[in-house]
């Protein structure tokens, strides 16, 4: 594997053992909302939620060669009940989990270089690429870029594939916990 050794350590449907570092592994979440009230005070409520959401105000979780903010989702906003929006960053030569889900993704390069490996298949991507991850297909997502970060904007719609019962998911194989080699003091960028 790229980078170093990776942990191999598959996990049986249901089970929650995780690195502390990723809470989407270890914390409990919210994946669809209740919606309950009036349909007046629904609407009222709905058309009062901010537009904007900056990305400063939530903090990277994870590391240290994958980070990710969570910013559109069901937990973390009300205006989102369907869609999952969320940035990961890269350390130079970082990859992430090996993993699967049943929705399908669009994963937008805003910098960088690296190359995907969805089912077995290698694709390479470079900034301003767009990225689509197949429905059910087992993918990991690796920076080819000694020297610079990559970072990607991921959208799909988890919450509705959840809500239909779409559920089945599995990490083959966690981020590394180690630090690519010469990146033990990368930190991703403040300004996101």
């Amino acid at each position: 594997m790229a980078n170093g050794e990776q942990i191999d350590t598959p996990v049986a449907h249901g089970e929650t053992a995780a690195p502390a570092e990723w809470e989407r592994w270890t914390k409990k979440r919210v994946f669809v909302r209740a919606l309950e009230g009036t349909y007046g005070q629904l609407k009222e409520e709905l058309f009062n939620q901010p537009r904007v959401y900056h990305t400063k105000d939530w903090k990277w979780k994870g590391g240290p060669q994958n980070f990710g903010k969570k910013i559109i989702n069901p937990q973390a906003v009300k205006v989102a009940q369907s869609i999952e929006c969320h940035i990961d960053v890269y350390a130079p030569g970082g990859y992430g989990q090996k993993h699967g889900h049943m929705n399908s993704a669009v994963f937008y390069v805003l910098k960088g270089k690296g190359h995907d490996v969805h089912d077995t298949k290698r694709h390479d991507w470079d900034a301003g690429d767009a990225l689509i991850v197949e429905n059910g297909c087992v993918h990991q997502h690796f920076s080819d870029d000694k020297d610079g970060e990559c970072i990607v904007l991921i959208m799909k719609a988890k919450p509705l594939f959840l809500f239909m019962h779409m559920i089945f998911q599995k990490v083959v194989s966690y981020p590394p916990t180690e630090a690519s080699p010469g990146q033990e003091n990368y930190a991703p960028p403040p300004e996101l």
